[in-house]
């Protein structure tokens, strides 16, 4: 399904865009993802939307087979970057698990503020973006997809993600499409 409206309670999520991984070799040129989701920000900023800011600073504490990071992370790790122009009245979430609803409060920050739809960017498509979108698709939130504004460091990942995956959690198109969308009235 394509993006056709954006709901008058929409929020952006901006997942992961920080200094500790967008130097990472990915899919996508970190450049065009870093400019979309820049041209979303603005665009939710001008109208007044809600803008979320996720960043990740470990990992869930179950065990998996690959290894995992050691030690502390760099100082500068989870600083959003700066192109993200983070502004006072944005929504800060701090994550320890793919998703940025699991362990976190940002559902009820989000419904508290009257918000039906999610539009969600960033890195990494696989893991970051698509747990987000599962879950914010879970917690009964409309949920689009700006497909040019996402990454992931396996292209593969990225492929399944925004070919099999996205389509069944909500709408897809572009960063440009969405913000030219006019707002409608939720059901």
């Amino acid at each position: 399904m394509a993006v056709t409206t954006l709901d008058p309670h929409s929020a952006l999520i901006i997942v992961d865009l920080q200094k500790g991984l967008v130097g990472f070799p990915l899919s996508e040129p970190m450049g065009r993802v870093v400019e979309r989701a820049r041209a979303l920000l603005d665009a939710f900023r001008e109208r007044g939307l809600p803008v979320v800011l996720v960043n990740v600073t470990g990992g869930a504490p179950g065990r998996t087979e690959r290894r995992r990071q050691r030690g502390p992370f760099p100082d500068d790790w989870a600083q959003f970057i700066p192109e993200l122009g983070q502004q006072p009245s944005d929504i800060v979430v701090t994550k320890r698990t793919w998703g940025a609803f699991a362990s976190t409060d940002l559902d009820s920050q989000l419904k508290a503020l009257g918000v039906t739809q999610v539009v969600i960017s960033g890195v990494a498509t696989g893991t970051g973006v698509e747990s987000t979108a599962r879950e914010a698709y879970e917690q009964g939130f409309n949920v689009t997809l700006p497909l040019d504004a996402m990454t992931d460091p396996r292209p593969e990942a990225h492929q399944h993600s925004t070919q099999h995956v996205f389509p069944k959690l909500g709408g897809t198109g572009t960063a440009q499409a969405i913000i030219e969308l006019p707002a409608t009235r939720s059901a």
